[in-house]
C-alpha cells in the first residue's frame, strides 16, 4: 500500500520536544467521516522524518457520527534539534479515500 499526500492536506499538526528527552507526543482526533465502518492503515510518507512515527498504524474506524479515532504521533529526536517535518497519511481502502496531515516538530 502506498503512503502519497494530498496536495491539500486536510490538516496541520505541530508540537514540540526537547532535543535531549526521550521524546514527546501528540494525540488528535480523526472525527469518522465515511458511510460504514472502515479499516484505515496510517503511516508517514517516504521523506519525512525518520524519527516521527504514528500509532495505531492500524485499526477501524467507526462509521459517520459514531466514535472518533484518536492517534498518537511520537517523535524521539535522539539529542537532535532542528524542524522535523513528515506527512501522516491515513488509507481507507475500502473507501478509495485518504486523509493527510502535515506535521511538523520543533526539536529545541
Amino acid at each position: 500500500m502506498e503512503f502519497v499526500p494530498a496536495s491539500v492536506p486536510d490538516g496541520e499538526l505541530t508540537f514540540q520536544v526537547a532535543a535531549s528527552s526521550k521524546g514527546g507526543e501528540l494525540t488528535f482526533e480523526v472525527k469518522p467521516f465515511c458511510m460504514g465502518f472502515e479499516d484505515y492503515f496510517a503511516a508517514f510518507a517516504p521523506g519525512s522524518h525518520p524519527s516521527l512515527k504514528v500509532t495505531p498504524c492500524a485499526g477501524r474506524m467507526d462509521r459517520r457520527g459514531g466514535e472518533s479515532t484518536f492517534m498518537t504521533i511520537t517523535c524521539q529526536p535522539t539529542g537532535q534539534a532542528g524542524t522535523f517535518t513528515g506527512d501522516l497519511v491515513v488509507n481507507l481502502p475500502e473507501d478509495m479515500s485518504k486523509l493527510s496531515y502535515k506535521v511538523s516538530v520543533n526539536s529545541f
